[in-house]
Parts: structure tokens; C-alpha cells; sequence
């Protein structure tokens, strides 16, 4: 019986995911900009918000395309991330206070700086404070694939611990959707999500090992958290959360991670670029210099550009000084600050909590202006900065 685990194997094979992810991202983004900016712009919306009904009997459910993608498919997305912090807090990077310290205490600083700056540039605008959250996060595919384009000169080190602040930074976009986008809550559909989780933990302790079971359970949970008001994505995560890792033969042979190695192809390639590409839709036309310089779009591309790099960099650097934790032999403060800009990289998790935060039109295409520039820029910025770094030391 084999039960040893190769962990830089399996953190070498999550970045090549990863990086082709962040890649089809990318093109579905900028297919969606090039076909809402062309004659092709109707189709686009006509799908966009063509309605699907699911019937089964006298049940009747029917989301739009839209719908689909942001409630269904990205609570499949949810579920994986899920899937990865239980397993990196089981026996991965995060499974002890000594390896989870450092990120935890970087990616706390890179969430509460973004917003502090969204923030002051917002209040007197009341009406986009609701976006405060919008800047904080990280998209995890496209930070790795802007990382790893630097090769192997980057030390193993920090791409791990960019994966372990991308995770925690995930967890804390999950706790903000469900505590402050959450509309008015439905007790009995509460209840109902309730009553389904707790069947699903007695599964886990019970020792039983029928997938089927969890996922038919698991789409119940889903139906009743997205009636109860509660967004229908931390369903997702509340699955992740009852799924075992008991190890059979092997480590990897678990639920868990057989789940986790079946769903991360298929969020990657199909269910983030559906997603990009139903999200991207900014009309050029549309775009102003006033809409260019406004509040809500300069909060964001500070928030993401400026607000990420002093929130991470100033927190990990209180965290040596107090010796709550000490640097990888082989990464240095420098080496956080250039890492920091490519957790400005908000795009997936900045366009979906935009969605919630915010329903004028007006308003979601000039967030969605602000997290374009701010990731773009964060992007190119921490690329170069770590590039000359690298360079310079090899």
C-alpha cells in the first residue's frame, strides 16, 4: 500500500492547470469584448438571456443563460475551491499554524487595504459603497499563469505560497457573499438548507463512501440555499466541506480528491470561461472619460493596483517584525511586494461579487471598466517587477 504523497508533484500539476485556465480565461474574456463591440452585439445578449427551463412533473424551475452560469455552474466552482481548502487544511500547506500563518496574515492585509481605498474614495457616493468587497479579491488561475510565464528562476516557494493566499483570499470572498451580499433570507428554505447539510455531515461520520448520494443531496442543498436568499454559490462550499477523505488503498485515492481531480479540468475549461465570456460584455462605446475617472471605477483599479500590494507587503512585513512567522529561506520582502501586484489580478472573483453587488447597468459596466484596467495593469506591473528581479539575480 502506497501512501506516500509527492507534494511538489501535485503543486507542479495544480499550476499547469492552472496556467491553461488563466489562459482560456483570458480568450473567452476577449472574445465576449470583441463580439459586444461588433454587429454581433444582439446575439450576444439574445443568448445571454435566453431563458432555460428545467421540468420535472409538476416542477418547474427557469433561470436565464445568465442565471445558469453565475448561480449553477459557478457554485460548481465553489465546490472545488472547497474541495482544495479542505484538503490544504487537512494535510496540505495550510494544515499547521506555522505554514498557515504567513499567507493568512498577507492575504487579511491584501483584503482589508483594497477596501479601505475603495472605500475613501467612495463615501460620498453612497450609491456605489456596495462594492467595497469588489477590489479584494484574487483570481487564482490568472495570477499563476502571469507567475509561471517567469519560468523556473521563480522559486517553488513562492508560487506556493501565492497558492495558499489565493486560497485563503477565496475563503474570505466566500464569507463576504454569504455575510454582506445576501438578500432578505427565507426562514423555511433556511431550514430546509439545514436540514440537508446536516444529513450530509451524518453521511461523512457514518464512513459512507456513495458519491452519488452526496451529489444528489448536494443539488437539493443548492435549490434550497439559492431559494432561502442565501447566494446560491456557498452551497458549493458547504458541500465541500462534508465530502471524506478517507484514503483507501492510496492518498489519492479519496473522495475528496477524486472529486477535486474530475472537476478542476471541467471548471477550468468550461464553467470559468462560460463564465469570462457571460461577464465581459463592456461596450466600448459606452466608455467615457468620465466613466474612466469615476469613483467607483477608480476605486477599484486602486483598490486592485495599489490597495493589494500595501495591504500584503505592510502585513507580511508587521508579521516578521512581531516574529509571528519568518520568510522561505529563498524569498525575500522584495519578492512579496512583486508577488502582491499579481494578487491585483481581481478579475473572476471581482466580476462575480460586482454581479451582487451591484444591479444598475450603469454601475456593473463601470466596476467592470475598473477590474479590466486593475488587473491588466496589476498583472503587467508584478510580471515586470518580478521579471527584473530575477533577471537581476540570476
Amino acid at each position: 500500500m502506497n501512501n506516500t504523497f509527492d507534494l511538489s508533484h501535485a503543486i507542479k500539476n495544480f499550476f499547469s492547470r492552472e496556467e491553461k485556465s488563466g489562459v482560456l480565461l483570458l480568450l473567452f474574456a476577449m472574445l465576449a469584448l470583441i463580439i459586444v463591440n461588433s454587429p454581433l452585439q444582439s446575439l450576444y445578449f439574445e443568448i445571454k438571456y435566453t431563458y432555460i427551463p428545467i421540468n420535472i412533473g409538476d416542477f418547474s424551475f427557469t433561470k436565464n443563460v445568465s442565471h445558469w452560469v453565475n448561480d449553477g455552474l459557478m457554485a460548481i466552482f465553489f465546490f472545488v475551491i472547497g474541495l482544495e481548502l479542505k484538503r490544504e487544511i487537512l494535510e496540505g500547506e495550510l494544515s499547521s499554524f506555522d505554514r498557515m500563518v504567513l499567507p493568512a496574515i498577507a492575504a487579511i492585509g491584501g483584503m482589508l487595504a483594497p477596501a479601505v481605498v475603495y472605500v475613501l474614495i467612495n463615501y460620498s457616493n453612497p450609491e456605489n459603497m456596495s462594492g467595497w468587497a469588489i477590489p479584494t479579491a484574487t483570481d487564482i488561475a490568472f495570477s499563476l499563469a502571469v507567475l509561471i510565464l517567469l519560468g523556473k528562476s521563480v522559486p517553488l516557494s513562492l508560487k506556493v505560497f501565492l497558492l495558499s493566499l489565493a486560497i485563503i483570499d477565496d475563503l474570505g470572498a466566500v464569507l463576504i457573499i454569504a455575510f454582506f451580499y445576501t438578500s432578505e433570507i427565507s426562514m423555511i428554505y433556511l431550514s430546509y438548507s439545514a436540514a440537508v447539510l446536516a444529513l450530509l455531515i451524518l453521511l461523512n461520520l457514518s464512513g459512507s463512501q456513495k458519491m452519488y448520494i452526496y451529489i444528489l443531496l448536494g443539488i437539493f442543498l443548492w435549490y434550497f440555499v439559492l431559494k432561502s436568499g442565501v447566494h446560491a454559490t456557498i452551497a458549493g462550499v458547504l458541500l465541500a466541506t462534508t465530502i471524506p477523505n478517507n484514503h483507501k488503498n492510496s492518498i489519492d485515492d479519496s473522495m475528496l480528491k477524486q472529486l477535486e481531480h474530475k472537476l478542476h479540468n471541467f471548471v477550468g475549461i468550461l464553467v470559468l470561461p462560460m463564465f469570462a465570456f457571460f461577464n465581459s460584455d463592456i461596450n466600448f462605446s459606452d466608455v467615457t472619460l468620465d466613466s474612466l475617472y469615476s469613483p467607483l471605477s477608480l476605486g477599484i483599479v486602486l483598490g486592485l493596483l495599489l490597495g493589494k500590494p500595501i495591504g500584503i507587503t505592510f502585513f507580511t512585513y508587521i508579521g516578521m517584525k512581531t516574529k509571528l512567522f519568518k520568510l522561505p529561506d529563498d524569498v525575500t520582502l522584495k519578492d512579496i511586494f512583486g508577488l502582491s501586484f499579481l494578487c491585483g489580478i481581481g478579475f473572476t472573483m471581482s466580476l462575480f461579487i460586482n454581479g451582487l453587488a451591484f444591479s444598475d447597468p450603469v454601475l456593473v459596466d463601470s466596476s467592470k471598466l475598473g477590474i479590466f484596467i486593475g488587473s491588466i495593469v496589476s498583472a503587467v506591473a508584478g510580471y515586470l517587477i518580478l521579471k527584473s528581479r530575477y533577471q537581476t539575480n540570476s
